[in-house]
């Protein structure tokens, strides 16, 4: 039988590795604590047109890149009860909604005004084995009032769902089977699952109302996103970011560009105290949406003469998108872009004192940064600031994290002005930047002490021992008295600074032996003590 393996593009996170990406993850959350960020939540799938809206359909994200699936209909439950109640006119009493009775549960519980007759009413999505015998369970164990009154079930369908039930299994007089003419289904829904989280952060925001409390709203996240992507180094199909997003009302000073250069300026603070050496930010405005509109103009009159030299996809986003052709990775093609227009000769007056206000701030606050007039981010909703934080030991495909502004995303998801500004952070590439710089034990911590019962009788005790020692903060590694004491040591010396042996004697005696690895010493410890020396 073929073993089952990881799907391609996904990969399993093992010790000690998962130690470094814990450390990076709680460095993070310390970090953006400082700065007043809160931490969200938000599906990993969404509505397909979230994206489509948000990041662009021209974006080899939307285009090439999502893992899109369309979701089966939906039973509108509600949609079929209030149509049967309708049906029936004045003809029923009803006398309960929604309830249980033992360990069954009923849709509604209706008296028939003409035969005076209670029906326990099921409503169903389809007709499936099992439901006209629960349903006879229920009927039986309903308590009617009088409990003289008759008692009959009544299972209800939409129309042609009833399937063989309809015609064929009617057990008795007191089980009816309906089928109800209309519409009881949503239509399926197109789901995603998200290959960025600022389009779903921003939903939330608008889906929530949170822009009502005219408050900047500063919001943190860490897991997964998904992209259909070539696996490569760095790179997978599911991969995991940290990111952050500052968003509100223009009155909460959203469109100041103080809050770009302070999440700049987070951003510095938090790969220096994360351990990452010799990072760049490269910093460009894309200007607004009108500054946009106007340089893609400029952008595909360039291109005429020499699109036809490109790449394919260069060749189709110079109709489409030409600010996309940036973008493109194709080492044959960035001779050409090199020559194109760049978008700083098209910022209006405005766009132009904001990027100067951006710069001027980080220059006070002594954050390093190099202009780079072709970096324009690969999503369509950025808008002035965008910025990427690399590093030359990744390679050819070197950045670290990257971001920007995006100050009409809000309105375009059907939401109130919210200008805001945000960044993502890959945790995979972060962590092989990190393991480039780090001693590679400093990845592994070992526990504070092994504890080696010396027989099998001795594993209660030292269980106990182990729980009092971790209670206190320790990390222990408990053995086995099944183990041999050579064994015992073996293992200690892999998982723990010092081995505490627990024989008979140091049972009855209250006075163990510890032995630390790195000095090689071994010394006797009073139990009272044992915490204190551990912890040394």
């Amino acid at each position: 039988m073929a073993t089952v393996k990881a799907v391609r593009g996904t990969r399993d996170l093992l010790p000690p590795e998962t130690a470094l990406w814990n450390r990076i993850e709680a460095t993070a959350r310390q970090v953006f604590a400082r700065y007043n960020f809160d931490e969200i939540r938000t599906p990993i799938f969404e509505d397909t047109g979230l994206f489509a809206r948000s990041v662009g359909e021209e974006t080899d994200i939307v285009s090439k890149e999502m893992f899109t699936w369309e979701d089966r209909d939906r039973f509108n439950e509600k949609a079929l009860i209030d149509a049967w109640i309708e049906s029936r006119n004045s003809r029923v009493e009803i006398i309960s909604r929604e309830g249980r009775v033992g360990n069954y549960r009923f849709d509604l519980v209706v008296r028939d005004l003409s035969e005076g007759v209670i029906e326990i009413v099921e409503f169903k999505h389809k007709g499936e084995i099992g439901q006209v015998e629960q349903l006879r369970a229920l009927v039986d164990a309903y308590q009617a009032n009088p409990l003289t009154a008759e008692k009959r079930g009544r299972l209800v369908y939409p129309k042609g769902k009833a399937g063989s039930i309809r015609f064929s299994a009617v057990p008795s007089p007191w089980i009816d089977v309906e089928e109800v003419e209309g519409q009881f289904f949503y239509s399926s829904q197109s789901l995603t699952l998200r290959p960025e989280n600022t389009a779903g952060v921003v939903r939330a925001y608008i889906e929530h109302k949170l822009g009502e409390t005219g408050q900047l709203q500063k919001l943190y996240y860490i897991g997964p996103q998904f992209r259909r992507e070539r696996p490569m180094k760095g790179r997978y199909r599911q991969f995991w970011q940290i990111g952050a997003e500052v968003i509100g009302p223009p009155s909460a000073g959203s469109e100041s560009a103080l809050r770009d250069a302070e999440v700049l300026e987070m951003l510095a603070t938090l790969l220096d105290e994360l351990g990452i050496a010799g990072w760049t930010l490269e910093l460009n405005s894309v200007g607004s949406a009108a500054d946009r509109a106007k340089y893609n103009d400029v952008l595909r009159a360039a291109l005429i003469p020499v699109v036809g030299q490109m790449c394919a996809d260069c060749q189709r986003r110079a109709v489409t998108n030409p600010l996309r052709v940036l973008d493109c990775k194709v080492p044959a093609d960035q001779p050409i872009i090199a020559k194109l227009p760049v978008i700083a000769d098209s910022l209006d007056d405005a766009s132009r004192a904001h990027f100067a206000q951006v710069t001027a701030a980080l220059d006070a606050a002594g954050v390093p940064y190099k202009l780079n007039h072709r970096l324009v981010r690969g999503l369509d909703y950025y808008t002035r600031t965008t910025f990427e934080f690399t590093h030359s030991g990744l390679g050819a495909q070197n950045a670290l994290l990257g971001g920007g502004r995006y100050d009409g995303l809000s309105e375009a998801l059907g939401g109130p002005k919210a200008p805001g500004i945000g960044f993502a952070m890959g945790l995979d590439r972060l962590v092989l930047t990190l393991q480039s710089q780090l001693d590679e034990r400093s990845t592994q911590p070992k526990a504070d002490a092994y504890i080696a019962p010396l027989s099998e009788s001795l594993n209660s005790a030292a269980l106990a021992l182990a729980r009092e020692l971790r209670r206190g903060g320790l990390t222990i590694e408990l053995g086995d008295g099944s183990f041999r004491l050579k064994k015992s040591f073996e293992a200690a010396d892999k998982t723990a600074r010092r081995i505490v042996i627990l024989g008979e004697d140091e049972l009855q005696s209250g006075i163990l032996t510890v032995k630390d690895f790195a000095s090689g010493i071994q010394t006797k410890v009073p139990r009272a003590e044992l915490a204190q020396v551990l912890a040394r």
